[in-house]
């Protein structure tokens, strides 16, 4: 079924068409609105009405467009657009994404001056009714190094940086920056590191100094930066390597565990996980809140873990 649009919401994107297109056929408008010339040049007097000088150019290359120089009244929004702009805003404050924590209550407080008083009213209603289960940053991302590192990706440009690694020892290297990536509570980038000679995953907060270098490169076809770091992060070679079989499918695996703790593979008898550990008896609570059956095939350690946990359980009860 069609998805049905209140007229106010079609005035708004026939405003929003002129404001980005310029002059527009009046075909193409209404094609681009699903919509009847009739009900276009209904809605092109409803911004007449609202102050917007429209010209109408007929003929062959006649169209709709803005009055030239004509300065737009401040920015306006339906309550859908409204309504994901205020959930984005609150998720960026409750996650710490970025240090601009003055920044978004300053979004937040001008999105409520420009919207409608209905809308706002309803908005602010939502704001204080939902809550977000989100995994905050560990360290807010800078969002100056967010914008160079951005570009890198957009414009292909490699950069120099110094870089302390997770054992404290400082480095310098160049880096094919691929793409950016926010992943078990820390911003990430991944590229290819003209140091190791490989793809390799860096932590924001751990970045010292960054610089663009003129030099450019080709990302490669079908890379998946979040792909990278889901297995990267999970394989990082830690005290105990796990390895468990889970005798379920796939999505119920997914379902269940998170792809910060463990990289997945398809198996004949179900489903392998792979996992790098420090704590085995936290991991062994993990696998206990499974509601499917799993076997461990190493370490022996785990195993252990786990009949302490059960004995823990059969003393409580």
């Amino acid at each position: 079924m069609p998805q049905s649009y209140h007229p106010t919401t079609r005035v708004l994107a026939l405003l929003e068409l002129l404001q980005n297109h310029g002059q527009v056929s009046g075909g193409d408008l209404a094609q681009m609105l699903d919509i009847d010339r009739r009900s276009l040049r209904r809605y092109i007097v409803t911004l007449e009405e609202m102050g917007i000088p429209i010209m109408t150019l007929r003929g062959r290359h006649g169209g709709y467009s803005i009055m030239p120089g004509f300065k737009l009244p401040p920015m306006m929004f339906n309550e859908e657009e409204g309504f994901a702009i205020s959930i984005a805003l609150s998720a960026a404050r409750q996650m710490k994404l970025l240090d601009v924590a003055s920044s978004i209550e300053s979004a937040r407080a001008k999105l409520q001056r420009i919207l409608p008083e209905q809308i706002r009213q309803r908005l602010a209603t939502s704001d204080a009714a939902v809550e977000l289960n989100l995994q905050s940053a560990t360290t807010p991302a800078n969002r100056e190094v967010l914008a160079r590192l951005s570009h890198a990706v957009v414009h292909k440009q490699s950069i120099h940086v110094r870089y302390r690694g997770a054992n404290e020892v400082e480095s310098e290297r160049s880096v094919d920056v691929y793409g950016l990536a926010f992943h078990a509570a820390f911003w990430y980038f991944v590229g290819f590191c003209h140091l190791r000679r490989d793809i390799r995953s860096f932590r924001l907060d751990r970045l010292l100094h960054i610089e663009l270098l003129s030099r450019h490169f080709g990302t490669p076809a079908n890379f998946s930066v979040l792909s990278y770091l889901r297995s990267a992060v999970a394989t990082i070679p830690r005290t105990y390597s796990v390895e468990v079989l889970l005798k379920t499918d796939m999505n119920s695996a997914r379902k269940h565990l998170s792809d910060a703790i463990a990289v997945l593979e398809h198996a004949v008898e179900g489903v392998l996980l792979y996992n790098q550990s420090e704590d085995l008896s936290w991991f062994a609570r993990q696998l206990a809140s499974l509601p499917f059956d799993f076997e461990i095939r190493k370490p022996a350690q785990l195993q252990e873990e786990i009949r302490k946990l059960a004995n823990h359980l059969l003393t409580c009860c």
